[in-house]
């Protein structure tokens, strides 16, 4: 029998969600093992699937006319990643979305998640509050870059993601934080010496 109980429980944190309507949602779910660099949602295909991360990691990026990479979203366990706005609009992708680590997948298709919705008001309403949460992350992320120094955004970045440097390489996320892979060893290299100082001195 097949686990579910990592997206059941994400689930659970926001609405009442009783064993029938359970049943329901994990009758359209199928299971994917996914490959590190191997991609998911790519430019010129329409994203077809919602992708809940069971254990992986992802990221999501915009390859400029240029041909350099900015990342839009990284992903660990229990988030969800796809390029939304072609899952939304079921129009061509023009994001990346890559795996970082061999990583283990639940799909839910458009069609059958969409027909879902419209049938269980619990199920639509999670995920109607889960894309308001993806909204509002966005534009908190779009304000600290416009706000914050890049020292800041690191802070806020390693506090959302505990432990990420050890998942996700730094080129990817200097590329997240609108940065130089170089000028991150900086601020990171500034703030273990910080650190270390501050050990010195209670110690």
């Amino acid at each position: 029998m097949k686990d579910y109980s990592s997206i059941l429980s994400n689930i659970r944190r926001y609405v009442n969600f009783p064993q029938e309507e359970e049943i329901q949602l994990t009758s359209i779910i199928r299971t994917t093992r996914v490959k590190k660099r191997q991609f998911i949602d790519q430019p010129g295909f329409v994203s077809s699937y919602r992708h809940y991360v069971v254990k992986g990691a992802f990221r999501s990026y915009l390859v400029d006319k240029d041909g350099k990479e900015h990342t839009i979203k990284i992903a660990i366990d229990d988030w969800f990643i796809n390029d939304f706005c072609s899952y939304i609009a079921q129009e061509p992708a023009t994001l990346f979305v890559e795996a970082l680590e061999d990583s283990h997948l639940f799909q839910m298709k458009y069609e059958d998640l969409e027909g879902l919705c419209s049938r269980n008001h619990n199920i639509s309403e999670y995920f109607r509050m889960a894309a308001e949460r993806a909204f509002a992350f966005s534009t908190k992320r779009a304000l600290s870059t416009l706000s914050m120094t890049a020292e800041e955004r690191y802070l806020e970045f390693t506090e959302r993601y505990p432990g990420i440097f050890h998942r996700v390489p730094q080129k990817v996320i200097a590329s997240y934080l609108g940065i130089s892979p170089e000028f991150l060893s900086k601020i990171r290299a500034n703030f273990l010496k910080k650190d270390l100082i501050y050990i010195k001195q209670i110690s």
